[in-house]
């Protein structure tokens, strides 16, 4: 939570249309190779003479058809223990679950969210968290025929699902554009289905670009001030050409509802995504290997630079592409490819964009001279832990089956940008199929309490885990701004 405000992701539960729960969930985007996507249909906005839009009407026109409604059921298993079950004025209102045989039951929830059709073939864009977890996904194109949706792949690491309906037609689609020509103050229009009351269209412009907000691991976001609302993540943000730019995924609220500042996944990032959700089923991120730092005013006046600018290169971690290119620890990367980076996200990012086995050119600042350095980009390790030395932390597999926590050493607190000061241990690697996963545990998650008490170390950690093994274990997690309670069966 920053300054009293939530960030919400904006998929909507049914029977709650009045009820807006917000929650926090930050290399963006991806490599990989070049893959040959669905043929996209045209589109187009017409302007009235003099190049001035006397209405919207051909903007929403052009894009609206292609936007689709989303609905997924997702089994939820209902705990077995819930710390309020210890109150007994709870209890003595409400009843124990245990007595009347509710506790360890499970239920079907459901919620609805937006898509995007970028094929005639049915392959439509989406945010992840919108599918995520569900047994069951319909779509419903524009109010009329409804399709039951397979999953291709998702990247929970920048919130982008790609997902697929079999048709007997062609179906309408959204024209994909270019984010890249976006700026400030470009006027945009999102489509979605915001409270589940059908499809709906607001104007704004762009706010700013390349946002980081740590919703994410990956993040790169277009702000915009028009209005959505839970319902319309995964939903369409449009150029006044009728072009898909983005996809709605987040606002920032007091509320929860629209206080005109919403997130979108840029189409440029998107559409890479989706490339190899299609080729590989799975994202390739590209991959330096090196630990970041910002360059601000204290640091460039001890490294003799004239203003701050570029990426600290704090660690470069033996045998990995910037090791065998010549980076040192102390370089400034100031540019890749003639693209400037004067932040750790813009860096992620353009590596990331760059593709696996492509080669960079960095432009490096060392020792107040200016020089260029050829980088073959890697593979990024689907483990954080694979790139660590094995002297470097302690492991701890122990405690929760299918969860692997470790200390938090210097390297884990740079990837993951947390503060020196928190004590915890981090979630480095966690089974889809676990307890802990379906209650919501997630890899990067720092652990800072175990059963209400502090976890300073992994000793800490195996100690408390092993306390009371008869019930549920609540933890209380670090993740971003937000630090919420979860309770893990055993």
């Amino acid at each position: 939570m920053k300054n009293g405000m939530k960030i919400s992701r904006l998929r909507w539960p049914l029977g709650a249309l009045l009820l807006v729960v917000g929650f926090l969930l930050g290399l963006a985007a991806t490599g990989g190779e070049e893959t040959t996507l669905p043929a996209l249909a045209v589109t187009s906005a017409h302007a009235a003479p003099g190049g001035e839009l006397r209405s919207y009407a051909d903007v929403a026109e052009a894009a609206k058809s292609g936007v689709v409604n989303i609905s997924t059921d997702k089994v939820v298993e209902m705990p077995d223990w819930h710390p309020m079950l210890e109150d007994p004025f709870f209890r003595r209102f409400f009843g124990d679950p245990g007595e009347r045989g509710e506790r360890g039951t499970e239920r079907v929830e459901r919620s609805l969210g937006s898509g995007v059709i970028v094929s005639e073939d049915g392959y439509i864009l989406t945010s992840n968290h919108v599918i995520e977890r569900a047994s069951k996904i319909r779509v419903l194109l524009n109010g009329s025929k409804e399709y039951e949706a397979e999953i291709v792949g998702q990247d929970e690491l920048t919130d982008v699902a790609l997902i697929k309906v079999e048709a007997d037609e062609p179906l309408p689609v959204v024209r994909l554009g270019d984010s890249h020509v976006l700026r400030i103050g470009d006027q945009v229009m999102a489509i979605g289905n915001p409270f589940g009351v059908g499809q709906t269209v607001t104007l704004g412009i762009v706010s700013a670009l390349g946002r980081t907000i740590g919703l994410m691991q990956y993040e790169d976001f277009i702000q915009t001030d028009a209005a959505i609302n839970p319902g319309n993540s995964g939903g369409a943000l449009v150029n006044m050409n009728g072009e898909l730019v983005g996809i709605n995924t987040a606002i920032l609220s007091r509320s929860g509802g629209s206080q005109g500042v919403g997130f979108a996944i840029p189409s440029s990032m998107a559409e890479r995504i989706m490339g190899m959700l299609i080729a590989d089923g799975r994202v390739k991120r590209a991959w330096l290997g090196v630990v970041t730092g910002e360059v601000d005013q204290t640091m460039a006046d001890a490294l003799g630079m004239d203003r701050p600018r570029g990426v600290l290169m704090s660690e470069v971690t033996p045998d990995t592409p910037a090791e065998k290119a010549g980076v040192e620890e102390g370089d400034v990367i100031l540019a890749v490819d003639d693209k400037a980076v004067n932040s750790i996200s813009r860096l992620r990012n353009t590596i990331s964009l760059a593709g696996v086995g492509t080669e960079v050119e960095l432009q490096v600042l060392r020792d107040g001279r200016e020089r260029c350095i050829e980088v073959e980009l890697g593979e990024m390790p689907e483990n954080l832990t694979t790139a660590r030395s094995s002297e470097e932390s302690e492991e701890s597999d122990d405690g929760f089956e299918g969860v692997t926590v470790s200390e938090l050493s210097g390297r884990l607190r740079q990837q993951l940008e947390v503060d020196e000061g928190l004590e915890g241990v981090v979630v480095t690697d966690i089974d889809r199929t676990s307890n802990a996963w379906h209650r919501g545990l997630r890899e990067g998650d720092v652990i800072v309490e175990v059963a209400r008490e502090r976890v300073r170390s992994l000793d800490d950690y195996r100690r408390l885990i092993e306390k009371d093994k008869d019930r549920p274990v609540l933890l209380k997690i670090q993740r971003g701004d937000q630090t919420p309670l979860i309770a893990v069966p055993r």
